[in-house]
């Protein structure tokens, strides 16, 4: 949903996906077919797509007890945070994407952290990439802006904003290609996409399909 927001925004768009020993690493996969797809299905955002970036971050796996990085069941910690927050995660990859961006000319990063229907975790709040926007920018003496178009829809004005984007193509793409499910589950297929439909990103995904249909009115018949 943001690579279509921001190839719709800007004249040139890179791509970067991070290795950390996730559980679900599956999505590593299927953002390669889904990169294939933009370019196929969307040629007026394929012009503005430039070469895509996988960094290897695999201490982070290492050193965090989650149930993201490790076979453990999803449930609360101490904390009273679900233990599929992986302490310092936004904070590295946006971190890591403005050194990549440095020496590319790309101080605007993009990315989906949301604060209106998700889990808790405190590095997808806004204030929070505000501060390492700045930091950011004072660290290595160059404009740096954090643009996460989806902090304040949630999961139906998300598949609304695919449809007013990019129309059922657009739609389709995303449930056939695109992965949230933190068991890396790509052998159940639902009407909102591939997962376990159980993990809290499952249900997320699910509530937010169901609820968006539901407010939605059908398609006119040819």
């Amino acid at each position: 949903m943001c690579l279509a927001w921001a190839l719709e925004r800007y004249d040139h768009v890179e791509t970067i996906g991070f290795d950390y020993g996730q559980r679900h690493a599956i999505e590593l996969e299927t953002r390669l077919t889904l990169l294939d797809a933009f370019k196929q299905r969307f040629p007026h955002w394929a012009a503005k797509l430039g070469p895509d970036h996988l960094l290897q971050l695999p201490t982070l796996g290492r050193i965090s007890e989650t149930s993201l990085t490790r076979s453990a069941a999803i449930e609360l910690s101490a904390s009273g945070l679900p233990n599929t927050f992986v302490p310092g995660r936004n904070l590295l990859f946006f971190t890591y994407a403005a050194a990549l961006g440095y020496r590319r000319g790309i101080t605007t990063l993009v990315g989906g952290m949301c604060e209106t229907d998700y889990s808790g975790y405190p590095d997808c709040r806004r204030d929070t990439l505000d501060a390492l926007a700045r930091a950011i920018a004072l660290g290595m003496d160059t404009p740096c802006e954090i643009v996460t178009p989806l902090m304040y829809v949630d999961k139906a004005g998300t598949w609304a904003m695919a449809d007013a984007l990019g129309g059922p193509p657009l739609v389709d793409l995303i449930v056939e290609g695109t992965h949230t499910c933190y068991l890396g589950d790509r052998t159940q297929r639902h009407p909102w996409g591939y997962g376990c439909a159980t993990c809290p990103a499952c249900e997320l995904r699910a509530n937010g399909w169901t609820q968006w249909h539901s407010t939605t009115p059908p398609a006119p018949k040819s």
